[in-house]
């Protein structure tokens, strides 16, 4: 048989979604298929060190969440003389610098999934799953995604931008602007943040100005959006020569949450109810997943994306929520759920995954980079 490729897993990361990656890596170790994959697990800490870390213990404790482990040794790395990407420990005498073939983040947040981690994996030349540095960066940025998008002709719910600068400078001034031509109820949004964390349902506007304060601890900018009554409905993308678009999936909160929040979807384990498929009829699960495949092009995405939207029930229009350019892999997170009812498993996914990464960067290989190697 020929060698197996070195998949490094990377997870963690220096984001408040850090323990939501320790879920989903442990999924995805447990469901990468070992004939094919040598399987390196590499953690990044909260304090941003990289640590390489021993997979048969990993195994043999068939944990649902993976350690972050203090006395794992710190490595780094980097692009080896022969083109691919090489492990190497810091201390020395802990192990040998090994070559690897392809990286699968599956971190989640700033730091993780906006740009930055894969950013660093262009300047070491190593194949990686997911979207490139722009997809990335914009699919974190709601504000960014929403403008693209709208600009696509993908309809977008109202909303309006404010800046940290601007409500520190004049707090009265900048709520005045931020909330003209909206009505109650509002949501305030970090713009940079994933899994819901930070953000509020805003039902008098008293209410307002304690939600933004929060809000602005985890981003310099924040959305105040139009709440609609509406269904929250995701859809699973998977790149392709046509993408594979799966069937849409419906959240329903439970009466205890007012919406999808952190703790509906982290913390209860009966927060919300999953509708699989969603309950659409022909039409509207057409126009979800029509509308799903046109948001990946827009936003230039790669590999893959779970794609949310809002169904206002009483216009029945859909409309473009966010997009998750690495999303959750943990074993009830719905991107896999979604493809696994789609026809398409969670062994096999990951396979392919893997099998597109390499299949891009030898296509950006084969590229004049306009400097010699």
């Amino acid at each position: 048989m020929a060698d197996k490729i070195r998949v490094v897993v990377l997870y963690g990361g220096r984001s408040g979604e850090h323990e939501v990656s320790l879920k989903s890596a442990a999924s995805v170790l447990h469901h990468l298929d070992r004939e094919r994959f040598e399987v390196i697990p590499v953690s990044i800490d909260k304090a941003g060190r990289w640590q390489w870390n021993d997979l048969r213990s990993i195994d043999q404790a068939h944990a649902t969440s993976l350690p972050i482990l203090a006395d794992a040794p710190e490595m780094r790395l980097a692009r080896g003389a022969s083109g691919r990407g090489v492990l190497t420990p810091i201390s020395a005498g802990v192990a040998d610098p090994i070559e690897i073939d392809v990286v699968f983040p599956v971190m989640h947040g700033p730091l993780c999934e906006d740009g930055a981690v894969q950013g660093l994996l262009e300047l070491t030349d190593v194949a990686y799953v997911g979207s490139g540095v722009l997809a990335s960066a914009v699919g974190m940025d709601k504000d960014i995604a929403k403008r693209l998008a709208e600009f696509a002709g993908i309809p977008v719910a109202p909303y309006r931008v404010l800046t940290r600068k601007a409500f520190i400078g004049d707090r009265s001034s900048s709520l005045a602007k931020a909330i003209e031509g909206l009505t109650l109820p509002v949501f305030v949004k970090p713009c940079n943040m994933g899994s819901s964390v930070g953000i509020h349902k805003v039902k008098a506007w008293d209410a307002l100005g304690p939600a933004l304060d929060d809000a602005f601890r985890y981003d310099v900018k924040v959305l105040i959006e139009q709440g609609i009554d509406a269904r929250e409905i995701e859809v699973a993308v998977l790149e392709g020569e046509t993408p594979f678009v799966s069937l849409a999936s419906e959240l329903n909160p439970n009466s205890q949450h007012e919406f999808y929040s952190y703790e509906a979807k982290y913390l209860d384990p009966d927060g919300a109810r999953v509708d699989l498929p969603a309950r659409l009829d022909a039409a509207q699960m057409e126009r979800v997943r029509s509308l799903a495949a046109q948001v990946f092009a827009a936003l230039e995405c790669s590999g893959l994306a779970r794609v949310d939207f809002f169904l206002d029930r009483q216009t029945g229009q859909f409309y473009f929520n966010e997009v998750n350019t690495l999303p959750g892999f943990t074993s009830i997170s719905m991107y896999p759920k979604m493809m696994e009812a789609s026809g398409v498993p969670y062994g096999e996914l990951l396979t392919r995954l893997v099998n597109m990464a390499l299949d891009r960067h030898r296509q950006r290989q084969a590229l004049e980079r306009g400097y010699s190697s």
